[in-house]
C-alpha cells in the first residue's frame, strides 16, 4: 500500500476527496501525514478527524526558502512517502526540493495549463473572455505550474459568471480528478519518464488524458 503525504495551506477540500476515496476503497494507499505552512488551515482538522498525523511547519520561522524546504523535506521523508500531493499548498518550492521528489510529486491547478499559471486564474479567464476553463493535474517540475500534464477537465464559462461561480464549477471537477490520478499512481499505472507522462505504459498527450 502506497504511502502519501499531503501538503496544504487552506481548507483541504482536495485532501478530503482523497481521504474519502481511500475510505471507500477506491485508492490503494494511505495518507501517512498532512503538513501545512498555515496553523489555521482547516485541512488540519480534516486530517485529525481521519486520524492522520497533522503537522504545522510555518515558513515564517525560517530565514529563507531553502532552509524552510530543507526542514519540510526532513519532515516529509520521516514518513517515507511514495507520493507527495500538493493540495492547495501556496508555496513556490525550491529546485532542490522539487528534484528530490521528481516523478513522485503531483499538483492540481485551477486552469487549463499552460494557460494562467500562478494565481487568480478564474479572474484572468473571465477577463480574457474565455469560453472554457478548467483544472489540471500535473507532475511537479522546477518550472512553476509547468510540469507535464496528467489530466485536464474543462468547464464552460458563462457570460454572467463571477469568480465564485467559476471557482465552484472548477472545484467540482478538481474533486473528481485528483483522487483518480492518485489512484492511478498507487496502482503503478502512472509515471513520469524523461519529462513525459505514461499511463499504462502509453504516452499521454501533452494536453493530458482527455476528461471532458
Amino acid at each position: 500500500m502506497k504511502s502519501i503525504v499531503v501538503l496544504i495551506s487552506g481548507s483541504g477540500t482536495n485532501l478530503q476527496s482523497i481521504l474519502d476515496s481511500i475510505q471507500e476503497g477506491r485508492i490503494e494507499g494511505q495518507v501517512s501525514a498532512v503538513i501545512s505552512n498555515q496553523a489555521d488551515a482547516f485541512g488540519l482538522e480534516r486530517a485529525k478527524k481521519a486520524d492522520v498525523p497533522a503537522h504545522v511547519l510555518s515558513h515564517k520561522d525560517f530565514a529563507d526558502r531553502e532552509s524552510y524546504d530543507q526542514a519540510l523535506m526532513q519532515l516529509i521523508d520521516g514518513y517515507q512517502p511514495d507520493l507527495v500531493v500538493l493540495a492547495g499548498f501556496m508555496r513556490i518550492l525550491s529546485e532542490g526540493f522539487v528534484q528530490h521528489y521528481l516523478g513522485r510529486m503531483l499538483n492540481i491547478h485551477p486552469s487549463l495549463l499552460p494557460k494562467y499559471k500562478g494565481l487568480h486564474t478564474h479572474k484572468r479567464a473571465i477577463e480574457a473572455g474565455d469560453k472554457e476553463h478548467g483544472a489540471t493535474v500535473h507532475f511537479v517540475t522546477p518550472e512553476l505550474d509547468g510540469g507535464p500534464v496528467v489530466i485536464q477537465s474543462k468547464v464552460p464559462v458563462f457570460a454572467d459568471d463571477n469568480e465564485e461561480d467559476l471557482s465552484s464549477r472548477v472545484r467540482e471537477q478538481e474533486l473528481q480528478l485528483y483522487p483518480l490520478v492518485v489512484k492511478w499512481f498507487c496502482q503503478d499505472r502512472l509515471r513520469m519518464e524523461n519529462g513525459q507522462v505514461l499511463l499504462d505504459d502509453k504516452l499521454v498527450p501533452t494536453e493530458g488524458y482527455a476528461a471532458d
